[in-house]
């Protein structure tokens, strides 16, 4: 935040920011992990007061982020699928869950979760309760994992090209599954890109897209150093305006 993302004019968080969100008052958890909130939080804030605009789609478990997030970042809650138009592009943006399909006992929580009824019914819990239902959640959710294939876990290919057809789109970019590729897609009469973002472990990921070319760059924390300044001097001896940089981010 303080180094990659001061380089962009547009900042999207595509899910999964945090490990957990029991709901916008987590903040005021008292077992140390309110501090790490807080500092996210405001160095978001710092992004949206000062550099450019915010943006933040729902993950599998930070699905909770509301108004009052909003708020306190400064940035922008968008529905699933956004789309974007990039350099005569059309572009679609999200977590990724949602083409998960062959996971049917996933897509099942998922439309719990997601349920309204559902969430008002949870939030009206103590705070003390949903951390703990949240950990059990957790580790049913571990437990699982690891009793499924990489396959089931993987989004279905029908659906993806059905979603890329669907809304004639030209690039998809989304997280969720942590198998960081670009993959070219075939459809009926035309080729798209799907774009996978990694998940964050020892290092940051992000992918940058210049509006007017868009070319889309692909780094991590660790490269910053020496890649993105070799990206910024590139760009500045190509552009003849200012470049729209959209770094899509995915926390996990």
């Amino acid at each position: 935040m303080q180094t990659i993302a001061t380089q962009s004019d547009r900042l999207y968080v595509l899910g999964d920011l945090f490990e957990v969100w029991i709901g916008d008052d987590c903040v005021n958890l008292t077992d140390g992990s309110a501090t790490l909130y807080l500092d996210v939080i405001a160095l978001f804030k710092n992004y949206a007061d000062n550099q450019g605009e915010l943006f933040f789609i729902h993950g599998n478990r930070d699905f909770l982020l509301s108004k009052d997030f909003e708020a306190a970042t400064g940035g922008q809650l968008l529905e699933e699928p956004t789309f974007l138009s990039l350099a005569g592009q059309k572009v679609a943006i999200m977590h990724g869950d949602s083409l998960c399909t062959d996971d049917v006992s996933y897509q099942e929580f998922r439309t719990m979760v997601r349920n309204p009824h559902w969430q008002s019914e949870f939030l009206s819990l103590t705070i003390e309760k949903r951390l703990e239902v949240a950990m059990g959640l957790r580790q049913q959710s571990q437990q699982a994992q690891s009793e499924k294939t990489s396959e089931i876990m993987d989004v279905n290919s029908q659906q993806v090209v059905t979603f890329l057809e669907q809304h004639d789109i030209d690039t998809l970019i989304h997280g969720h599954t942590h198998r960081q590729a670009s993959h070219t897609v075939q459809l009926n009469d035309r080729k798209a890109q799907r774009v996978v973002l990694s998940d964050w472990g020892k290092q940051g990921f992000y992918l940058s897209i210049d509006e007017s070319t868009a070319d889309e760059q692909i780094g991590n924390k660790a490269q910053n150093q020496t890649k993105h300044q070799t990206q910024n001097q590139t760009k500045n001896q190509a552009m003849t305006k200012a470049p729209l940089d959209i770094s899509a981010i995915y926390f996990d």
